[in-house]
Formats: structure tokens, sequence, C-alpha cells
């Protein structure tokens, strides 16, 4: 009978976190929306913007601070929840100002490390060391793709609403600490509290402060919820077709020699936006379906092992490319014609 009690106490306070996340993740999108201006985080368009009038910018501060909520509630430790906070303020500060490059790296990866030194507090072993220079690179890189494919309504939201929903489902099947799984959710909530004023027409913009939070808080978890490096490549492949675009985008701009410090809006989805004219939300939706069906089959694939992991994400990457190539190319025919 108690323990019937605690399960049903527990359920309950699930659904809270879960609604109050929401209801935070909400309320920061309404407070950007309503009062952005007088704070100045107006996102004037501009030659490389898919939008074509002022909007506020920010509305990301819901998904913080449901973020730090969750976190200082659950106890979760501060070499987590500590650089993430630190880092999303420097990028609200971003979302006011422009900051260089350089600086905006640095603190990406200074955060990274922070969070993994913690992490690996306790294991004095020679290989992890080795690996913590790689799982910053990563973890910098998430943030700062994540940042990148937030360009047009919807997709940020729907990314992240899909992509921490499947980590909390995998860490459920693999028995991870409910911390995480509870973390996961909480942070797919705080994005579908965001995602009514960013779709189907733009209210509000994410901004830095909840397109890299979401980078950096995904990529962390995916870190806390490997036991293996086949675990560490399904985790990551939850969030597949954001690396696709980026890694594709960054070949044709070295391959074309332009520099990737140049700002540009040659992503696919902003060519199938800006020179394709398909709506925003439809676009969204294709890239979280993609991102589902990936991270399902990633889920059902994973008892075939590196084999069967492998070679989805290797055919899934393949046929993006073709179709990354094929999108250009037909761009390239119709500004001819």
């Amino acid at each position: 009978m108690l323990n019937r009690q605690a399960g049903i106490h527990r359920e309950i306070l699930m659904i809270f976190i879960f609604l109050l996340s929401f209801t935070i993740g909400m309320f920061g999108a309404w407070f950007v929306y309503r009062f952005g201006n007088r704070l100045g985080l107006q996102d004037l368009p501009n030659h490389r913007s898919s939008h074509d009038c002022a909007v506020p910018k920010g509305g990301g501060v819901g998904i913080l601070a449901a973020f730090v909520t969750y976190a200082v509630f659950s106890g979760l430790d501060k070499s987590f929840w500590l650089p993430a906070f630190i880092l999303s303020l420097v990028s609200f500060i971003g979302d006011r100002t422009e900051l260089k490059p350089a600086l905006r790296l640095m603190v990406q990866f200074g955060c990274s490390l922070v969070f993994l030194g913690g992490f690996f507090y306790q294991d004095q072993g020679v290989l992890i060391y080795i690996l913590i220079f790689p799982l910053a690179v990563f973890i910098t890189g998430s943030a700062n793709f994540y940042n990148f494919m937030d360009g047009i309504n919807g997709i940020a939201g729907i990314t992240g609403i899909t992509g921490f929903f499947l980590l909390s489902v995998y860490g459920y099947m693999t028995d991870a600490h409910l911390n995480y799984i509870l973390l996961s959710t909480a942070m797919a909530f705080a994005c579908a509290g965001f995602l009514p004023f960013n779709i189907p027409k733009a209210k509000v913009f994410m901004g830095d402060i909840g397109s890299v939070l979401l980078g950096f808080v995904f990529a962390c978890i995916v870190v806390l919820l490997s036991d293996s490096l086949l675990d560490f490549i399904c985790l990551a492949g939850f969030l597949f077709p954001f690396y696709a675009d980026e890694l594709t985008t960054m070949w044709v701009r070295i391959r074309n020699k332009e520099p990737l410090k140049q700002p540009h809006r040659k992503h696919v989805y902003q060519l199938l936006a800006n020179e394709y004219g398909i709506t925003h939300w439809k676009i969204s939706a294709g890239y979280g379906g993609v991102q589902l069906a990936v991270g399902i089959a990633v889920i059902l694939l994973k008892e075939y092992g590196y084999i069967g992991v492998l070679s989805l994400l290797t055919t899934c990457f393949a046929c993006f490319s073709v179709f990354s190539v094929i999108l250009r190319k037909n761009m390239g025919k119709n500004l001819r014609g």
C-alpha cells in the first residue's frame, strides 16, 4: 500500500514538473512578446533574414527559466546547470548586441569543459582525459549547430520537443538515472510552451538565449546517458536533421571557398523557405517528422549493434546529401532561367 501511494505521489510530482515547465516556457515567450521592444530585443530584418518585419527575440528566456527551475529543485549538479546558465546569459547579451564569434566560442568551449570536468570528476582514468577534448568539441558544436539552424518559424521548438522526447524515451528504455529522464521531458515541455508564440507566424523569436541553451543541454544529456560509444551514436542521432543540414552546408561553403564566419542563408531549410517559397511551418514540421522517424529507427536498430545503427545513419545522411545537391542544382537552373 505504501509503495502504491509513493508511486502515485511520484506520478503527480512528475505531472506538476512537466506542466510547470510548459507554463514557464510559455510565460517567457509571452513576456518577451509583450515587453521585448522596451528591452531592445528587436530582430530587424536584413538581406539574410527569413522574416520581413521586426520581431522581438529572446523568447527562449522561458526555456532557460524552466531549465534552471528544474535543476535547482531536483538537485541537478551545479557543474551542469551553472555553465548552461552562464552560457545562456552570454547568449542573451548576444541577442542585444553583437559579440565577436571568437568570444562566443571561447565561452561555449569553457562551459563545456566545466560540465565535463564535473561529470568526470571521480574518474581518474587516462581515457577520460583523452575524451574530454573531443566531447567538448561535440557539445560546443551542438550548441552552435542548434543556433545556426534556428532561422525559420517553429524549427527550433519542434526539434526541441522531438529531440528531448527521444532522449527521455531512450533513457527510460535503458534504465538511466530518473533525473536525466525527467530533465529531458521537462525541456520538451518547455519548448512546447514556447512554440505557440513562434508558429505558424512568429510573434517572438527564440533567440540565442534559447537555441544555444537547447543545443548545449541536448549534447550534455547525450554524454550523461551514454554508457558506451553505441549509446552515444544512437543518442546523437536524435538530432540528425540539424547535424546533416549543418555539415552538408559547411561542405558546400568550404568547397566554394567561403569564410565559415561569414553570415549566410545557404542551409537546406533556408533554401526551401527563401528560394522555393515553402511555408515555414511545413518545413519545420518536415524536419521534425524526419527527426522522429530517424530517432525511432535508431532505437529499433540498436539491438543490431554498430552495423545496424551506422548503416541507418549513413544511409540517411547520404539521402540528405543527395537531396541537398538536387535542391541547389535546381535552384541554380531556376535563377539562370
